[in-house]
């Protein structure tokens, strides 16, 4: 028996989202039917709808989704009516990576996040007939009810304010895993993150808690700057004023980076980033660009440093073990990630994608 729901739906590339009554299918027996609380607002989201990365379209998006399951399928085991959770990136839990505990690195993350349907070619989602995209990173979270694959779902305490908690599921977690589960920096050591939006910030709070000794932050949008002290950064550096190697370098005494996060993607960047690193430095990829975008480094000079270049997705987290970590941090004030956030209302999705893309909020959250 079919519901029906409100949802944003992106219905053309590069255009605003439009809020429509749509039909939601049964549930499959792997699905849990979720009531939506919120759901953040991804620089993914805006790629997809502007069709960088080709999910099919008309299609809702969102992956960042918090709510309260009402149903379960038959072979759901890990929720139950009633609990509140928290939803991520989806994952076939069937192959060599996700069998090693490699959950991000899973060998059909195109199809489980990007596909639009589920495994049976259908969709969850429809309008008198049309099909429409669903299982957006195993959830589609711009709808006020989704059909949600098991492995997207994260069970958190009834105590936490899913409204704060919902933007876990990717940015937040992307750039604090990237720091705690990839790089795993040494204390007192030094981290540079290009780029302050909810990855960057995400990444600068992990950074403290690794016990970093210095983290600079570095944006072109002085208010983000401000706030990445206010999270932890020890120096900022403001691209449109200076050149970002050589004001590393002298904010290092010559010495450079242990670590450094790109959450930008962009190739001049990753370039000043690369000739920035200290010795045995690492550069991490953790920003999307536009397939085939590519990034040169100097080979001949930097051999001798031996320095590592790597990419990382979604923080290289297994999603219910270090999203609950995440949360315990913030309990105790570690992780002030609610300091990101600005609330919308579903019909003001659009107002939300306009003020992340201008960067006067970091991270807009749906409340639905």
């Amino acid at each position: 028996m079919t519901m029906q729901v409100t949802a944003a739906v992106a219905r053309e590339a590069r255009q605003p989202l439009t809020i429509e009554k749509l039909e939601l299918d049964d549930l499959r027996p792997n699905e849990v039917l979720v009531r939506m609380v919120a759901t953040g607002v991804c620089h993914t989201d805006a790629i997809v709808r502007d069709q960088v990365y080709p999910t099919p379209l008309p299609a809702v998006l969102g992956h960042e989704g918090a709510g309260i399951v009402e149903q379960i399928g038959s072979s759901v085991t890990s929720v139950q009516p009633g609990d509140h959770v928290l939803l991520a990136a989806a994952y076939c839990g069937k192959c060599d990576r996700c069998r090693s505990g490699e959950m991000a690195y899973c060998e059909n993350l195109f199809a489980a996040d990007f596909g639009g349907r589920r495994t049976d070619g259908t969709t969850a989602l429809s309008r008198d007939g049309e099909v429409i995209s669903s299982h957006f990173f195993g959830q589609s979270s711009f709808a006020t009810y989704a059909n949600v694959v098991e492995e997207s779902v994260v069970r958190v305490g009834s105590d936490v304010p899913l409204e704060v908690v919902a933007p876990l599921g990717c940015g937040i977690q992307t750039g604090a895993g990237a720091v705690l589960n990839e790089l795993r920096p040494a204390l007192n050591s030094t981290l540079v993150v290009i780029g302050t939006g909810a990855v960057g910030s995400g990444a600068i709070m992990a950074g403290g808690v690794a016990g970093c000794g210095r983290i600079i932050a570095v944006d072109i949008h002085t208010s983000r700057l401000d706030l990445a002290k206010e999270l932890g950064a020890t120096d900022t550096i403001n691209t449109q004023d200076v050149d970002l190697t050589e004001e590393i370098l002298r904010l290092t005494d010559g010495r450079g980076a242990d670590y450094i996060v790109d959450t930008t993607a962009r190739p001049e960047l990753l370039r000043k980033g690369a000739d920035a690193l200290a010795l045995r430095g690492t550069l991490a990829l953790v920003g999307a660009a536009k397939p085939g975008t590519e990034v040169s480094f100097e080979i001949g000079l930097s051999l001798v440093k031996g320095w590592t270049f790597k990419t990382v997705i979604q923080g290289s987290s297994v999603p219910q073990v270090f999203i609950p970590k995440l949360i315990e941090l913030w309990k105790e004030g570690r992780f002030p990630m609610d300091k990101l956030m600005s609330n919308y209302s579903l019909h003001e999705i659009n107002q939300g994608f306009d003020d992340s893309a201008k960067g006067t909020v970091i991270k807009p959250v749906i409340v639905f």
